[in-house]
């Protein structure tokens, strides 16, 4: 077996990089598996970061190929899973709850949310496994909706599979330049961010805007 941190020597190995290159190489599969468990419910641990880095360990001898697809995705499940039941603990009762005390939010739009979840829901769980971000959150919604266990199982399991292999085999042939990977995912995460930004301010815009309307003409 060959030491990663001897043949990452002169790479960015700080911060993310160093603690989840300390977890591969201490715990193998294992190690990378946690990581990507926690990169799920702490979403700014950048999986753009962990899995080429796990890809490139497999071709150092660290750990098999095999294993480092196996335990990133296993450890994408759990991840997912326990935001899932976050949701479901959390409930439909208690979520309109706390949306009535947000300011500037309406009840019709969380029914309105549920209602796209109730029919875009599968299509949302499995796509938003490959979403920079969208990949953790995605599973809080679909707990407060109860949706199937088996079903909510396959949907990660698969859309955790394509997203981990992508950007472990990315790490895996890039060899000790894995860490580009991280500047292509992370440009696609800053948009989705942008994006999400956006929308929220215009969101905000139109819930303030019939509120500034009523209180000039009074």
């Amino acid at each position: 077996m060959h030491s990663l941190n001897l043949a990452l020597e002169g790479e960015p190995t700080g911060g993310i990089a160093g603690w989840a290159t300390s977890l591969v190489e201490t715990m193998g599969g294992p190690g990378a598996g946690l990581a990507i468990a926690l990169e799920n419910l702490f979403p700014p641990l950048p999986s753009e970061i962990i899995l080429p880095l796990t890809g490139f360990a497999a071709g150092q001898g660290v750990l098999s190929l095999a294993s480092a697809l196996f335990w990133t995705t296993l450890g994408s499940v759990v991840g997912a899973v326990a935001l899932y039941w976050i949701g479901a603990l959390l409930g439909r009762d208690r979520m309109f709850a706390v949306w009535d005390r947000l300011p500037l939010v309406k009840t019709a739009d969380l029914v309105r949310t549920e209602e796209w979840f109730a029919k875009h829901g599968k299509k949302a769980v499995f796509l938003g496994r490959m979403v920079p971000v969208f990949r953790s959150l995605i599973s809080v919604p679909a707990g407060v909706e109860r949706m199937s266990v088996p079903t909510f199982l396959l949907l990660t399991t698969l859309g955790s599979a394509i997203w981990n292999t992508i950007l472990v085999l990315a790490g895996y042939w890039l060899g000790d330049q894995w860490h580009v990977v991280e500047q292509y995912v992370g440009v696609l995460s800053k948009v989705v961010i942008g994006l999400t930004a956006v929308a929220l301010i215009v969101f905000l815009a139109r819930r303030m805007r019939p509120a500034s309307g009523r209180h000039r003409r009074s």
